[in-house]
């Protein structure tokens, strides 16, 4: 957007006519603040005009939530497992082309491996009209697989993210989600593939592989057909592309900050910079932070005084070579301390990584160390549970605006259940969500269980926190806020509750909840976590967490990324071009220099907000701290507990497997399932207002 103001200027000044700006969408929310970051601001800051023509849902669209026919909780898990590979294989029978997501590129392969087996065994189709597509393909094979389907010759293609938008495709007859989509905007996108002309249903079913997972898609099906979309998320005073740009401007003529500032201040997401926030870039690019012994010089001439800027000879190379805001990705190499090749990971899985993690590569358990550069130093941990699947960094959040409202639909059901109103949330659930009988049964099953339990269910005003000892003390916090919130909140209480215990903390997240675990002779009671939630405030929640991630890999890879957007460290220069190896060696002595002298220049600045605004969300984090402190949203605490509850189950077991032993998690489940069940009919016998149990 700062790209369209300064070509807005540029043909202005020379008397042209305004741009004419147009955008479109078919799931983007809201519409008024997407009207404003298209049109930008004018120079008293009045928003542009922009007329809004909203023609979003004139497409029909029928979605529903399929259980395989088997008891997701007690069947054994291949039963289950073969079970959802013959659902799919039904709805491909039944029509002419499918299109099947999944949410990893691991679990496309899979998928594609057992459909495969499955429909050559049934002699369905021939094995060669069932492709993937994935963003790990070639290129060429992936535009081979879109022509492929184009002309008709594929019956089923399967897919992670990489056919949710914009390529045509073709005719899609249905559109299989396999588990959540994670939100109601992703929900519309995969299953708007389907039926492509405006004036055909656009068809899709959602198969769900547990009861969280039933719950959830439930919600966002539901979601889907009311045509809700969640609120699109803008990023908020990027200072290195704000640098990259300055550099560009200097390029063109001479420049007063004055005149600059009102330029930049036109773009949506600069609309609110100060005047002292840009001359901190000024001052950085202009080199006032005295690092050219670390290689670091400047890129522009700055008169601070006469409050004008301008360009440096050779800033012209700099910025075309070196412009752009996609990072360089590279695959890490994994050595164990002796210097023994082990195989390689993404850098997106290294960066949510701490030492002592446990991942599975290659077969083998591993404990992570450090890492320097490129390199990721490890050593074996034969035996030791992973603490990190490998599938984690590809896992698509749940949205906050979704997660809001599987919260809200857990509250009104538990108050239904509560009130004996049993067949009236059965009906619910079968007539207004077009549930299957036996899948509204397994959720009311499901909210019934966790009542009789530990008498509350978790929604969107109730935080239900439980903890019980398991090789150790583990603490639940059940926010239903989605993955990013929580990332964000667990991190800060994890930090605090190891002062509070003086123990280290291991985190395990997920969009239902965090859980915190940790060896001590101190054990948590409703005081300690009391007081946990009491000392993470939202005027001190930014803090702790910018000293907790200061250190992490998380921040040595954004910091790079950061660092190359805004020219403080160039890929390209003089003929020469920079290995990622070495810029990443580059940048982590730099981070270390910068945050010991230097700790607010731009780029660490700009880092921490990417790191908590954009792949966190403290915004709505601190919305979340905001509530409780007003007690719109209620803490209660329960524990010591014999068994997490119901609803914990998969909070629990999240870190305990790698994808590839998936059955072992459900195992897990299913024992834990299996120990409260004895609980929980002992209370029924004694609560008959809560209604009898379908299971």
């Amino acid at each position: 957007m700062l790209s369209i103001e300064r070509l807005e200027h540029l043909v202005q000044s020379s008397g042209g006519r305004p741009l004419q700006r147009i955008g479109l969408s078919a799931t983007i929310a809201p519409l008024e603040v997407v009207a404003r970051f298209l049109g930008g601001y004018q120079d008293d800051g009045a928003p542009r005009p922009v007329e809004i023509v909203d023609a979003r849902f004139a497409k029909p669209i029928d979605i529903r939530v399929l259980v395989p026919d088997v008891d997701i909780i007690k069947d054994p898990p291949d039963v289950i497992n073969e079970s959802i590979y013959v659902k799919l294989a039904e709805l491909v029978k039944e029509h002419r082309t499918t299109l099947i997501f999944t949410n990893t590129r691991s679990a496309t392969e899979r998928v594609v491996f057992k459909l495969k087996r499955i429909l050559a065994r049934e002699q369905l189709m021939d094995m060669d009209k069932v492709e993937a597509h994935h963003s790990s393909i070639s290129r060429d094979i992936r535009l081979d697989v879109e022509e492929k389907l184009k002309r008709g010759e594929l019956k089923v293609v399967v897919s992670s993210t990489s056919l949710e938008l914009g390529i045509d495709i073709g005719y899609i007859d249905l559109v299989a989600l396999l588990g959540s989509p994670k939100s109601t905007t992703r929900l519309l996108q995969r299953v708007g593939r389907a039926g492509h002309r405006i004036s055909e249903v656009s068809k899709g079913r959602v198969i769900v592989v547990d009861r969280d997972d039933l719950v959830e898609c439930s919600v966002l099906a539901k979601l889907a057909m009311d045509r809700f979309i969640d609120s699109v998320r803008i990023p908020e005073k990027p200072l290195d592309v704000l640098a990259q740009h300055i550099v560009g401007m200097s390029v063109e003529r001479r420049w007063s900050v004055d005149e600059a500032l009102k330029l930049v201040r036109r773009a949506y997401n600069y609309r609110a910079l100060s005047k002292s926030e840009l001359l901190e870039v000024l001052r950085f690019l202009s080199g006032r932070y005295e690092l050219d012994s670390e290689g670091v010089y400047s890129k522009i001439w700055f008169d601070e005084e006469e409050g004008s800027f301008g360009r440096k000879r050779g800033a012209r190379m700099i910025y075309q070579l070196n412009s752009g805001v996609i990072p360089d990705e590279s695959k890490m190499v994994v050595v164990t301390l002796q210097g023994r090749y082990v195989g390689n990971l993404e850098e997106e899985f290294v960066e949510i990584l701490e030492p002592g993690d446990v991942f599975v590569l290659s077969g083998r358990t591993f404990k992570f160390i450090k890492s320097e550069g490129l390199r990721v130093l490890v050593e074996p941990a034969d035996g030791a549970r992973p603490t990190v699947p490998s599938w984690f960094s590809e896992m698509l959040p749940l949205s906050f605006d979704s997660a809001l409202r599987v919260g809200r639909f857990r509250r009104m059901l538990a108050s239904m259940i509560a009130e004996g109103r049993v067949d009236e949330a059965l009906e619910l659930l079968v007539e207004e969500y077009r549930l299957q009988r036996k899948a509204a049964e397994a959720i009311v099953d499901y909210v019934r269980e966790q009542l009789l339990y530990v008498g509350d269910v978790p929604g969107d005003d109730l935080i239900l926190v439980e903890y019980f000892y398991d090789e150790g003390w583990n603490v639940v916090f059940h926010t239903l806020y989605g993955r990013r919130v929580n990332d964000t909140l667990s991190r800060a209480y994890a930090s605090v509750l190891s002062d509070l215990v003086l123990a280290p903390v291991k985190v395990s997240v997920t969009d239902n909840g965090f859980m915190l675990s940790y060896i001590s002779s101190r054990a948590p009671d409703e005081g300690i976590i009391l007081e946990l939630v009491r000392r993470v405030t939202p005027d001190n929640f930014r803090k702790i967490l910018e000293s907790t991630i200061a250190n992490t890999e998380l921040m040595k890879r954004r910091f790079r990324h950061v660092a190359e957007r805004s020219f403080m460290i160039l890929r390209r220069y003089r003929g020469y071009e920079k290995s990622p190896e070495r810029i990443q060696l580059s940048a982590q002595h730099l981070l270390k220099v910068l945050l010991e002298e230097y700790p607010n220049i731009p780029v660490v600045r700009e880092t921490f907000r990417e790191i908590l605004e954009d792949y966190m969300d403290v915004k709505n984090a601190t919305k979340i701290l905001e509530a409780v402190k007003r007690g719109e949203i209620k803490v209660k605490v329960v524990g010591p507990l014999e068994y997490p509850s119901p609803m914990a189950h998969s909070i629990v077991v999240k870190g305990y497997s790698d994808v590839v032993l998936m059955e072992d998690r459900r195992k897990i489940m299913r024992m834990l399932y299996e120990r409260i069940q004895s609980i929980v009919h002992s209370r029924s016998r004694g609560q008959g207002e809560l209604g009898p149990s379908s299971g």
